[in-house]
């Protein structure tokens, strides 16, 4: 028997799921009630290494860096309650794009894609045939991943996004509804404040909209994780090639910085945000289900 409320996590990279929605998978993998799966669609072989020690696993060297963000993820998945997990295809099929540059932290996609690229486009329909399966057997309700741009640009972001939506069309009598995870501008904005002019803090500010945000208006829904905050600073620090940490203080409850490859701060959020993309309304204010029979 399946538990009576089902939810997929369709992610590109290991770390997306916990910088994304690291709050909502440990909230719903506490829940008895409900089957939390995260899907990731790469092995992020593409990544920049923060710590000097492991910049030897860079695609630029090594290139052993997807492997040791297996090890990574499943440090993070453990931290948030050790949802069901899946890699799209199986371990390996998929290869992380890579990103060039755009303007502030927007990505665009590589003038050449790797022949395993997530991106590829030749590749789609096999890979949805690949999320079909899972969404066959795990038979979620609902399906989170990103907006139509990934976010910020990435092309493996927005390739998980174009699969969720299709897999979301193929399946209508299963999936009920989508979500994409958003950062409103209104709530980076509010904890940027918090973490601002704090002593110690080692990361740089960002410059006026040098992070990513979405428009206040397209929220539907907002999750209160601030009960999961400990679980989430353990995922990030699993994540320790992508994501560096700084906690401030030693109260259980000071702010908490973090910053990618590019050393620009962003604040751990207590509110983590949604739009409903698809499917069974009205929007649900503080529940991914809430109103589902």
């Amino acid at each position: 028997m399946l538990p009576a409320r089902r939810i997929l996590f369709v992610h590109a990279h290991p770390d997306d799921e916990t910088l994304t929605t690291g709050g909502a998978i440990a909230r719903y993998s506490a829940d008895p009630d409900t089957a939390c799966a995260v899907l990731t669609c790469s092995l992020g072989e593409e990544g920049e290494v923060i710590p000097p020690e492991l910049r030897e696993l860079a695609p630029d060297r090594g290139d052993q860096l997807g492997g040791y963000r297996v090890h990574e993820l499943a440090g993070a998945l453990a931290a948030l309650g050790g949802p069901e997990h899946r890699f799209l295809g199986g371990l390996g099929r998929w290869r992380d794009s890579g990103m060039e540059h755009g303007e502030g932290t927007r990505a665009l996609a590589p003038a050449v894609l790797h022949p395993r690229a997530l991106a590829a486009p030749e590749a789609f329909d096999e890979q949805l045939a690949q999320l079909l399966a899972v969404v066959d057997e795990l038979r979620p309700q609902v399906l989170v991943s990103y907006a139509d741009d990934g976010g910020y640009g990435h092309p493996d972001h927005v390739r998980a996004h174009a699969l969720t939506t299709a897999g979301a069309k193929a399946r209508p009598d299963t999936v009920l509804r989508v979500f994409h995870a958003v950062r409103s501008r209104s709530a980076l904005e509010a904890g940027l404040a918090g973490i601002a002019d704090l002593p110690g803090m080692p990361f740089r500010f960002p410059e006026p909209d040098e992070l990513p945000s979405a428009p206040d208006a397209v929220v539907t829904t907002r999750l209160d994780v601030s009960g999961h905050r400990a679980a989430l600073v353990a995922a990030m620090r699993a994540h320790a090639t992508q994501i560096a940490v700084w906690e401030g203080g030693a109260a259980a409850d000071g702010p908490v910085a973090f910053a990618m490859s590019n050393d620009v701060a962003q604040p751990l959020l207590a509110v983590e945000e949604y739009t409903l993309a698809s499917g069974a309304g009205p929007a649900p204010a503080d529940d991914l289900f809430a109103g589902l029979a």
